[in-house]
């Protein structure tokens, strides 16, 4: 099944790709690797901000992380690689967070739900869930990928 197929059953629309905020490319292949940057998270057009243990839930902060995750699909789509995904290799995710706070990987399972929720097999993938004192804009969590394509 084409990809476009799978998110419109699913009732997933994609959003609009965000431009870079500081120098750096959204998107870069090499061979057949796709690098995608760290991607914030926008719901609703709102970028969500703020701690996790302090002033965000781990519900709040898996629903970001979800929303990295689809605009890692609109960075692929915008970059016309969407449909050439062969293999989701790996899902890196920060995650803002009071010391005490344990629970990234409950965070990001937001993105990495959603890729196996999309592509199946291809979407498993190695990860890590990191703890960081703050992220860029103030956002909840960020989420990088690098994705193996189809020639």
């Amino acid at each position: 099944m084409r990809v476009h197929e799978r998110l419109e059953e699913l009732g997933v629309k994609l959003p609009k790709a965000a431009a870079p905020v500081a120098s750096y490319q959204p998107v870069v292949v090499d061979g057949h690797i796709a690098y995608v940057s760290g991607q914030l998270p926008f719901v609703d057009g709102n970028l969500v901000t703020g701690k996790l243990g302090k002033d965000v839930s781990i519900e709040r902060g898996h629903e970001a992380a979800r929303a990295c995750g689809l605009m890692i699909l609109a960075q692929l789509e915008a970059a016309g690689l969407l449909e050439r995904v062969a293999q989701f290799v790996k899902l890196g995710g920060f995650v803002a967070s009071v010391p005490e706070f344990t629970d990234q990987p409950k965070v990001i399972n937001g993105a990495s739900d959603l890729m196996y929720e999309v592509f199946g097999d291809v979407g498993k993938h190695a990860r890590s869930a990191v703890g960081v004192p703050v992220l860029p804009l103030d956002a909840a969590v960020e989420v990088d990928a690098i994705v193996a394509l189809k020639a």
